[in-house]
């Protein structure tokens, strides 16, 4: 036998008492005699040292990879900050319309324009009030939004644009009672805070329907006399139906064509 057919002898043995040993509990099978004693050499750091291979044991347990720790209750806390519409954690602290107009102005008007008018290609936070079923209807604060306590956590959680999470819950309050005052929905003496915010009487809260009354589909399923696989066809796109700018490329037509 060849040189280079017992090294490729040797190599797939060892192979296959890898796998023998990570598949079961029983040790693999000896190779002293068998396997070149220069090759069993090598192996010593796997085996016993007579080239009887030891149990395959990882160096972590399956599916991890023995990196990072476990979270902190802490850091959870810093990324749980969401504020649903019922206020539910909204944190400690309050904020006046006055402080809120400083912030504004310092913060927030390079963009959103000093009364909330919108600049710079970047929405407008107040105005549009009825304009909603208009042929130029402008989604605002006043206008559109549906409850206070989400603007609130839409400020904390992405504003200013520039500098996210960098706001206190103090200065983001102060900015919520500034755009609400803006919009007229409260007056200027407003304190918001976790109390407060959930109050708030949006104008526009009750044009939302929250409930879909339209079914999942408007089809029934076929169970049987189905039709066949192949007649099935894309009938529509989103570039034909204005859903998307993109109007070249081929239209899928299920048969896999490049045309």
């Amino acid at each position: 036998m060849s040189s280079s057919r017992k090294v490729l002898l040797a190599v797939t043995g060892f192979a296959a008492a890898i796998a023998a040993a990570r598949a079961g509990d029983a040790p693999a099978p000896s190779y002293k005699g068998i396997v070149p004693a220069a090759t069993l050499e090598v192996w010593r750091d796997l085996g016993t040292g007579n080239g009887a291979l030891t149990h395959y044991k990882p160096a972590t347990p399956p599916g991890h990879y023995g990196i990072g720790t476990a979270p902190t209750m802490q850091q959870i806390g810093g990324w749980t900050i969401a504020v649903p519409p019922d206020g539910s954690n909204l944190p400690p602290g309050s904020g006046t319309v006055a402080a809120g107009e400083k912030l504004f102005s310092s913060d927030c008007a390079m963009c959103h324009g000093g009364f909330g008018e919108g600049a710079h290609g970047y929405p407008a936070l107040a105005g549009g009030v009825g304009s909603l079923a208009g042929a130029a209807p402008q989604k605002t604060v006043g206008s559109y939004w549906p409850y206070a306590t989400t603007l609130w956590d839409y400020i904390n959680r992405a504003m200013p644009f520039y500098a996210p999470h960098t706001l206190k819950p103090d200065q983001v309050y102060a900015l919520t009672a500034f755009i609400l005052n803006l919009n007229g929905i409260v007056n200027g003496k407003f304190v918001a805070d976790a109390q407060s915010v959930k109050r708030v009487k949006m104008p526009n809260r009750n044009s939302f329907n929250w409930k879909d009354p339209r079914p999942v589909t408007h089809n029934a399923a076929c169970m049987k006399n189905c039709a066949p696989p192949g007649s099935v066809r894309i009938t529509s796109s989103a570039a034909k139906m204005g859903l998307t700018p993109r109007t070249t490329g081929p239209v899928d037509d299920m048969k896999g064509s490049s045309k």
